[in-house]
């Protein structure tokens, strides 16, 4: 079956539009962001989004009965590789994690009332919300390990427990969080999925988690990753999203298109630093020439185009996988550009800024932020070494040892099976000669 990643002429214009608009409105409000603080933000946003919202491209991942596009992941990939240049653009789009990943959770496994009060206040901007799964005591990378547990009291729901990295914990209205309601059941059915409104008793905030990509404590203009204690959290029954025991497989379901946005984005950011090092190159003379004429900048500017290039196809064809053959064929790919991805996005800004020196090694140009926001990507959704055994596991299912111990390849037994075959033809040569 051949890949298609081509798009029709007008979503082509959808695109480039985005990609002026990005550039020319929302890169200059990444200067003053500080400045204008979290409410302040997004006021400046407000009228952007509308600008997003004629345009008929807010929320597009959702379906069109959500006031969404019902885009496929090519198109939504595409349009995350033009977002991913700045880490507020999705603020202007209604796409903007973790508020985006968690309305394809409610839009999937909400109620109609839990879709009415919640869902579409986030789609309005009226709500803000957190997604509440990762545990400071037990693995990230093994979430059947979740210790946080939700207890039915009656016509209750009682959650006990603690999280961190919960992002947008500190200033969200309502928390999704994971919690083990069945111990003794399967490792991926133990746990379920509830809503939790945030001033609910019991809910404390301890802190926002300062880590390298923000070392600051409170950065609510970004987002933030809270830590969090639930203790006897009451909620109602009602609070359940989605079935009992299918928290591992709603989160799966958002994980999977989130991870291909990722890496689209992780290809935005890679873009806006290969240009500025390609810019770098021809006007920064030092030892007798200009860099682009130095044979070392040459190389990182190849192996640079070739790496993005290599990501970019790789995820667009997981994309078009997971829009044709669904999310369990697209399973290899995803974790494939997962962690290649990563990779190709820390190498290209760490050489675009080592090619700007103490310039970018500065604040004064955004390359300091987006190599502490590389290293995070070989973390979330899932650490690079997961991945990596994931893949390696799914290929080695098509390969099986040799049943008398001997390699396929190995050239004495050819040799033999060969000269057995060609005995003929062997003596015949033999002869001649």
């Amino acid at each position: 079956m051949a890949w298609d990643f081509s798009t029709d002429a007008e979503f082509q214009h959808q695109l480039d539009w985005m990609s002026a608009f990005v550039k020319e409105e929302i890169w200059p409000l990444e200067t003053i962001v500080h400045e204008l603080g979290l409410d302040g933000l997004v006021e400046a946003m407000r009228p952007l989004g509308e600008q997003v919202k004629e345009r008929g491209l807010w929320a597009a991942h959702l379906d069109p009965e959500l006031g969404g596009q019902g885009y496929g992941q090519v198109k939504l990939g595409l349009m995350h590789e033009i977002l991913g240049s700045s880490p507020i653009a999705p603020l202007a789009f209604g796409n903007a994690a973790p508020d985006s990943g968690n309305s394809e959770i409610l839009a999937l496994a909400g109620t109609v009332e839990q879709k009415e009060r919640y869902l579409h206040p986030l789609l309005a901007g009226d709500l803000k919300s957190a997604f509440s799964m990762t545990e400071p005591d037990t693995a990230g990378s093994d979430p059947t390990l979740l210790q946080t547990s939700a207890v039915r009291d009656g016509a209750e729901w009682v959650i006990g427990g603690r999280k961190w990295f919960s992002s947008n914990g500190s200033i969200a209205d309502f928390l999704i969080v994971m919690a083990v309601t069945d111990p003794e059941a399967r490792p991926h059915q133990r746990a379920s999925m509830f809503i939790v409104d945030a001033d609910t008793p019991g809910v404390h905030i301890l802190r926002d988690v300062p880590t390298m990509e923000h070392p600051w404590e409170s950065y609510g203009v970004y987002g933030n990753h809270a830590e969090i204690a639930y203790q006897d959290v009451r909620i109602p029954a009602d609070a359940l999203l989605g079935a009992r025991g299918a928290g591992f497989l709603i989160a799966q379901q958002r994980l999977y298109p989130g991870r291909i946005h990722h890496c689209m984005r992780w290809l935005g950011v890679a873009r806006r630093a290969f240009d500025m090092l390609c810019e770098r190159s021809l006007y920064r003379y030092a030892h007798g020439s200009p860099l682009a004429e130095k044979q070392t900048v040459q190389n990182w500017i190849a192996d640079s185009a070739a790496h993005m290039q290599a990501a970019r196809l790789m995820t667009l064809q997981a994309a078009w996988k997971m829009d044709t053959e669904g999310v369990a064929a697209a399973r290899q790919d995803i974790a494939l550009i997962k962690f290649f991805g990563a990779q190709v996005l820390h190498d290209v800004v760490d050489r675009a800024l080592q090619a700007h020196g103490s310039l970018g090694y500065s604040t004064d140009l955004p390359l300091e932020a987006m190599y502490r926001f590389a290293r995070a990507a070989r973390i979330y959704d899932g650490p690079d070494e997961v991945h990596r055994a994931s893949v390696a596991r799914q290929i080695l299912r098509g390969y099986e040892a040799p049943s008398d111990g001997v390699p396929s390849e190995h050239v004495p037994t050819r040799r033999e099976a060969a000269r057995e075959r060609f005995a003929g033809l062997l003596e015949a040569v033999t002869a001649n000669d």
